[in-house]
């Protein structure tokens, strides 16, 4: 493989380490709306998916979450996530990427108030500061690529040059359909590893194999 020129980091459970706790957060949610669902169904369902597809998908199997969901998640955000931790060994990552020359961003479905709050708390956040894309910048989020063609395009490449870093399936499968080499970390114990293998990822259970895979080791 190639080493790339540009490298496109997810937030959510590449960066930060909140998918578990926001996804306990949001069966709550959906379930006082009257759709029950369970932590394993939503993990392999909706994760990595913007909070406004997450409704419309819950909308159109019958259910109403009200006009204020997703205002009402991002309330929350601040008492959901205040003891969130950096992924194990991202620093290491993020060190090789600078050490080898390589420009990098995020691109998340999350909002840039919301990767300010986590990236805040982790220590992350001077790394990315001016480098934060979200999927509310473009038309369609995860599972479509507009979001990873629009961090290509702000940063300078076209999209063959990129790599993304993901974790979900809907990430993954939005990062082939922008013609990207995906590599799709499993290290979390509840990760889809089926779903990732099948939307085309290149799997990884550790951080510190992502130098290596990356070719800046």
């Amino acid at each position: 493989m190639a080493r790339p020129d540009l490298v496109i980091f997810d937030c959510d459970g590449v960066l930060v380490d909140t998918e578990t706790v926001g996804n306990h957060h949001l069966v709550k949610m959906l379930g006082e709306a009257g759709f029950k669902t369970s932590f394993s169904e939503l993990r392999k369902t909706y994760t990595g998916m913007p909070m406004r597809a997450v409704q419309e998908k819950v909308e159109a199997l019958g259910y109403s979450l009200g006009d204020d969901f997703v205002e009402r998640w991002y309330r929350a955000i601040p008492v959901i996530f205040e003891n969130v931790e950096a992924i194990p060994h991202i620093e290491s990552v993020i060190a090789a990427v600078k050490d080898a020359g390589l420009p990098y961003c995020v691109a998340s479905s999350a909002n840039v108030e919301k990767m300010h709050i986590t990236l805040g708390k982790t220590g992350l956040i001077d790394h990315f500061e001016n480098v934060l894309y979200s999927a509310s910048m473009v038309a369609r989020g995860k599972p479509f690529p507009d979001l990873f063609l629009h961090a290509a395009a702000k940063m300078g490449y076209d999209p063959s040059q990129a790599v993304v870093i993901e974790d979900s399936v809907a990430g993954t499968v939005a990062g082939i359909a922008a013609g990207m080499r995906v590599f799709s970390y499993c290290g979390d114990e509840h990760a889809d590893h089926e779903g990732l293998a099948a939307a085309g990822g290149i799997l990884f259970d550790d951080m510190r194999k992502l130098p290596a895979l990356l070719e800046i080791s």
